[in-house]
């Protein structure tokens, strides 16, 4: 039988190549944590382009990757780290010279707004038993749960948490989780966590090595180059920059 996140996934697919591809249509897949921002990039873009419709694409990074190999019609991939679109470079899937970072986030730890308890101060109190129950996105293809990893990793933690995770299909299923107090605990961007003040708590940030970098490019495939292109010098403006930081995300 086919799992929730396979039928997810083939629905998607379905969708994505029924869309009609008109002269002046764009379709931007974006990880799910770009989701708020990009709306208003998209209607900004928009107003500023009559004509121009631009149609967005949201899930995890390893989600729209897998979409495009799979020969979904898509003009611009942006993903929430730079390890996904380097494969998508090796596989031949980006228009060389077109890659571009546009924007920076901050992985934190979040809890429910209406948890009593005292929120852990650090990594290592999550291992307490306080906290029994603790989200993070799917390694493999959410780069938010992969960012998790290599922070636990780091933190020699590894071990003392597996037998707590909760995995979400994407950040934003992950903050959902903490929004409604399924889970004691979650990583999430700080962008995501600004979203829900009412329900959640931003606890620390997670000390990581790497910085969480968001790219973005023009696909090989793309049959709307100049229009794809117009997108990604809009995103990279002040303009479409002063729209970033309004939702929390910093400058690349």
């Amino acid at each position: 039988m086919l799992t929730r996140a396979r039928l997810w996934f083939a629905a998607a697919l379905v969708a994505l190549s029924a869309w009609p591809l008109h002269a002046q249509e764009l379709v931007v897949s974006a990880a799910a944590s770009l989701n708020n921002a990009f709306q208003a990039l998209g209607a900004d873009y928009e107003r500023s382009h009559p004509g121009q419709k631009v149609i967005f694409n949201f899930a995890a990074s390893g989600v729209l990757l897998a979409q495009i190999r799979q020969g979904a019609p898509v003009d611009v991939l942006a993903c929430a780290d730079e390890a996904t679109m380097d494969r998508a470079v090796s596989a031949g899937l980006i228009a060389e010279g077109t890659r571009a970072v546009f924007a920076r986030n901050v992985l934190v730890v979040a809890v429910p707004a209406a948890r009593a308890a005292a929120p852990p101060a650090d990594l290592r109190a999550l291992a307490g038993s306080a906290f029994k129950r603790i989200a993070t996105g799917t390694p493999a293809t959410v780069p938010a749960g992969h960012y998790t990893a290599q922070a636990l990793q780091q933190a020699g933690l590894s071990a003392a948490l597996a037998p707590k995770w909760i995995f979400g299909e994407s950040v934003r299923q992950v903050l959902n989780y903490i929004a409604r107090g399924e889970v004691d605990a979650g990583f999430v961007y700080r962008t995501d966590a600004l979203l829900a003040p009412e329900q959640t708590r931003i606890a620390f940030t997670v000390p990581m090595t790497d910085t969480v970098r968001y790219p973005m490019a023009l696909t090989a495939a793309s049959r709307q180059q100049k229009v794809a292109q117009a997108f990604i010098a809009h995103v990279r403006s002040p303009q479409g920059q002063a729209v970033l930081r309004r939702f929390g995300f910093e400058a690349p």
